[in-house]
């Protein structure tokens, strides 16, 4: 029996986001002040989690774990961006390639997964309150992000191997800016009917039960916010879910638009522009919208900095 070698391609090569050299000296700026305010907002946000011991609760400790996969699934891509923003031709080796791709579904499953959980937080401890030291135990909130992290490691190796078994004999050039499932389906000259089976069942198995974890917790906390009698109290119940809300809702609506269509469907200038803002911006806007609507992260934060400023 003989076994064929179709890849005959050592690297790809980005066509990235813009052809013009002025437009992408601009673009190279503007990225990495975004991805400067990424690193410091998020690694700030897991210092402060672990250094005031008032955050020191089941909530923060999985936005910390949330602050720490959006540096790493940011970090997968961005360096690489900035880098080719100054260089003339994109070039990724074929291995390299692979690896980003899978480090990047990694930390976005992980991500997915996450939001679920605080989402079941906030069921456990709005709906029932006096089990929540129970249900949210230490022990059970380390498991809950061990299972997170196995699911992306597994999900995402899955997604790597089925991809990179494919040939690519017409070409090595992606239209994209990262090594990413769709363009390389789409860059394939192989038959991608089985990935796309694989990469609907298995993402769709992670962010359905992602959907279905938050819509459910939801609908119970929104039951019973409205059972509640006091006005204060169903102001604070609110409040602390109203940034889970938001970042959830700007992160699993671009991850559908990204991924929950036919290969045949697939605009690669549209897709790129979804992408910047699910890959760049979106690890940027969570610790800021966790920070500047969370009371006691505010209140941590002129903490820390009243300490630096006055010491004793």
């Amino acid at each position: 029996m003989i076994i064929e070698n179709y890849t005959v391609f050592t690297d790809f090569i980005f066509l990235g986001l813009s052809g013009r050299q002025d437009v992408q000296q601009g673009l190279f700026v503007f990225f990495l002040l975004v991805y400067g305010i990424t690193v410091i907002a998020n690694l700030g946000m897991i210092l402060l989690i672990q250094t005031d011991s008032r955050l020191h609760t089941p909530m923060y400790y999985f936005l910390s774990n949330l602050s720490f996969s959006d540096v790493c699934y940011s970090s997968t891509v961005s360096p690489k961006m900035l880098a080719d923003f100054l260089s003339v031709q994109k070039r990724i080796p074929y291995n390299v390639c692979a690896i980003q791709m899978y480090f990047f579904g990694t930390f976005a499953d992980v991500e997915c997964l996450m939001l679920a959980v605080m989402a079941y937080d906030r069921y456990a401890a709005i709906c029932d309150p006096l089990r929540y030291t129970i249900t949210m135990s230490t022990r059970i909130c380390t498991q809950l992000v061990a299972v997170a992290y196995g699911v992306g490691l597994v999900d995402s190796a899955i997604h790597t191997c089925c991809t990179f078994r494919l040939s690519f004999c017409k070409s090595n050039v992606i239209n994209h800016f990262f090594c990413d499932i769709p363009p390389l389906l789409a860059l394939s000259c192989s038959d991608t009917s089985i990935n796309e089976i694989v990469m609907f069942t298995f993402i769709g198995c992670v962010v359905g039960c992602s959907i279905l974890t938050v819509l459910f917790s939801y609908i119970y906390i929104l039951a019973t916010i409205f059972r509640m009698k006091s006005s204060q109290g169903r102001q604070k119940a609110f409040s602390t879910c109203a940034s889970h809300l938001i970042a959830v809702a700007i992160f699993h609506g671009t991850l559908l638009f990204m991924y929950f269509r036919p290969s045949s469907s697939y605009s690669m200038d549209t897709d790129k522009m979804a992408s910047v803002f699910y890959t760049v911006v979106i690890p940027m806007l969570n610790p800021l919208i966790y920070s500047l609507r969370n009371k006691d992260v505010k209140g941590a934060l002129r903490k820390a900095i009243g300490t630096k400023l006055c010491p004793r």
